[in-house]
């Protein structure tokens, strides 16, 4: 063969068992954004393109989420594949096992686990429910866990059996059969490792070409025990927004990539068109690190839109205010003026008031008490109202107070801006999820193709 003949087609890259059991025609994947950014419309577009995609049900009830998992179930019939993401919830356990309960209820295959530092029970069961014996007496797994993660001890918990103390307890439990429990320590806990780099919202910051050879070592080493019976794929997240990109975690080895921010600027996201029109204008270097309202006390950070708007200097101030004080009456008068009349735009006593009505309307009266007894935990959970109402501000696409949004994103959008720019889909009224992935993934098949052309013809010069 000659080095000018070599043409890849978008469907080799990646690996093929992967696109069989995700039942895709690419090895790619769009990821869960919060609260609907991945809708119910950008599940459905991706599915009847032969495509595949997870809802973002995190910060959903479970009835709002049970009404988008039957719309998208009627859309899309019983051919097309889908999946559904799953949060770690640390205050309500329960609510995490009755969202995952829900999805089997339904025939939900495919979850993608975000935001998980250890193995929770309500994943094991999930897991075990969808094992059965083949024919050939190996095992058989119906439910599939895509398991994001950016750290690789948390990587290494994925790729372990279940716990023994937590599969002993759904057992007791009668949660699952002695036969299941039996199963568990022949199999990993998930079926996919996602390597998430640096990526908009929750991220560790990591770096793809470092973080994601280390975790793939881990999976070469798991399979080595596992044996032939089992298969664990890796793939990359995180700053996925060109044909350049795509490529690297390719040519790294990616059994397959998943891609987030690029697609929540586009026909089917589920944010606001304001925020488009925010989003459709950033570059590389238009993001800022937050504090992660939902683990502000622990330091957590998310990647946010920095392009005009004041949100991550003002929630960083807040952070800096809880790390420096013991409780709002430390705080300097000039200061909590302004915290007052700037950025929440109303008095503490207002703020504290909401919390509580909706702390006693779930049921969590000991919430009340305890943070009562700790103006430090009252502190901050008075300045976290400020982070859902900047998350509801972007969603409600007010702009009059566009300088308050909190809109989670990576430079990966800003590559793709960059890499659109005139063309048919410089406007995100123009972009489809779909068609995004189409354009990537045949750019990126393109990319190296010529790539190794090229090599061929200095390999043929050099022998020559």
């Amino acid at each position: 063969m000659t080095s000018n003949a070599i043409r890849l087609s978008p469907a080799v890259l990646g690996s093929k068992g992967f696109r069989e059991v995700y039942r895709t025609k690419y090895a790619y994947l769009a990821g869960a954004m919060y609260r609907g950014i991945a809708s119910k419309e950008l599940v459905i577009r991706m599915g009847k393109a032969n495509l595949f995609a997870f809802f973002g049900s995190a910060g959903m009830s479970p009835g709002e989420v049970e009404q988008h998992l039957v719309a998208i179930k009627q859309a899309l019939g019983n051919n097309e594949a889908f999946g559904m993401n799953l949060l770690t919830d640390l205050d309500r356990p329960q609510a995490e096992m009755d969202m995952v309960k829900l999805y089997v209820r339904y025939g939900v295959r495919y979850v993608e686990a975000a935001a998980y530092m250890h193995i929770t029970p309500a994943l094991v069961w999930f897991r075990l429910q969808g094992l059965r014996a083949g024919a050939d007496g190996r095992l058989v797994s119906e439910h599939r866990i895509l398991a994001k993660v950016s750290r690789p001890e948390v990587a290494a918990l994925f790729m372990a059996p279940a716990p023994e103390k937590i599969v002993r307890l759904l057992l007791e439990e009668g949660q699952i059969t002695p036969e299941q429990a039996q199963w568990a320590a022949r199999i990993p806990v998930a079926t996919e490792i996602c390597v998430e780099a640096d990526s908009g919202g929750h991220t560790d910051c990591g770096i793809p070409t470092v973080l994601f050879p280390a975790i793939k070592r881990l999976r070469d080493d798991a399979l080595r025990h596992y044996g032939d019976d089992v298969t664990l794929y890796v793939g990359q997240a995180g700053g996925i927004g060109s044909p350049e990109a795509a490529a690297a975690a390719y040519i790294m080895g990616a059994d397959f990539i998943l891609t987030g921010s690029i697609n929540q600027c586009s026909v089917e996201s589920g944010t606001s068109d304001t925020t488009k029109n925010m989003l459709q204008e950033m570059n590389v270097q238009d993001t800022d690190y937050a504090p992660a309202g939902d683990m502000f006390e622990l330091g957590a950070k998310v990647q946010v839109l920095k392009r005009g708007v004041f949100f991550p200097a003002r929630a960083n101030k807040l952070y800096s205010l809880y790390m420096q004080y013991n409780g709002l009456h430390e705080i300097p008068p000039n200061v909590q003026q302004q915290l007052q009349e700037r950025y929440f735009k109303r008095s503490f006593e207002q703020i504290w008031e909401d919390n509580k009505l909706y702390l006693a309307s779930t049921g969590r009266q000991h919430e009340i008490q305890a943070l009562e007894a700790s103006p430090k935990q009252k502190m901050a959970r008075i300045f976290k109202w400020y982070f859902a109402h900047t998350t509801r501000l972007a969603f409600s696409g007010d702009d009059e107070h566009r300088v308050d949004f909190q809109v989670h994103t990576g430079p990966s959008l800003g590559a793709f801006n960059q890499w659109v720019r005139g063309s048919e889909i410089e406007s995100w009224r123009n972009r489809h999820v779909d068609d995004i992935a189409e354009r990537l993934m045949t750019a990126t098949a393109e990319l190296l193709s010529q790539s190794y052309a090229r090599l061929a013809a200095l390999s043929e010069g050099a022998s020559a």
